[in-house]
């Protein structure tokens, strides 16, 4: 049997925030953190051509992902996704906060199957837990992409 693999910090706290609480509770939170979603940079506001769509999700969801120059090759997340999807909006949300400034490395050792242990299965349907997934396969191979 293979030792499970740590997540990054902050996604750490988020699976273990989700996994305290409710169903109920944990709608609550993915709708706070859909509400904490960063607005994107002027550099990407309205230029969604600049960005990669994820088709998999059930509304309309961009990301871009940047990897710096520095040694750990820093991943930095932004995402574009309608006000009125608040589930897609916190889903990015989970990947942003829990994925922004983590080394390069670390992105890509995070299991595709991550989001199971936030617990939204019982909460939200099969078809938009495929939509995270997607997410993140998409930010794993643009953060490969980058080099």
């Amino acid at each position: 049997m293979t030792a499970p693999v740590e997540l990054p910090p902050r996604l750490a706290e988020l699976v273990e925030d989700f996994s305290d609480v409710s169903v109920k509770e944990r709608l609550q939170l993915l709708l706070e953190l859909s509400e904490e979603l960063p607005a994107l940079p002027e550099r990407y506001s309205g230029h969604r051509d600049q960005m990669e769509q994820v088709h998999e999700c059930q509304t309309p969801l961009f990301l871009a992902v940047e990897v710096a120059a520095d040694p750990d090759r820093t991943v930095h997340l932004f995402f574009d996704a309608p006000p009125e999807a608040p589930t897609t909006r916190g889903f990015a949300s989970i990947m942003q906060t829990g994925l922004d400034g983590e080394p390069a490395a670390e992105v890509l050792a995070v299991p595709n199957d991550f989001y199971l242990a936030l617990g939204l299965g019982e909460a939200v349907s099969p078809l938009r837990l495929r939509g995270m997934a997607a997410m993140l396969a998409r930010i794993k191979n643009q953060v490969r992409s980058a080099g």
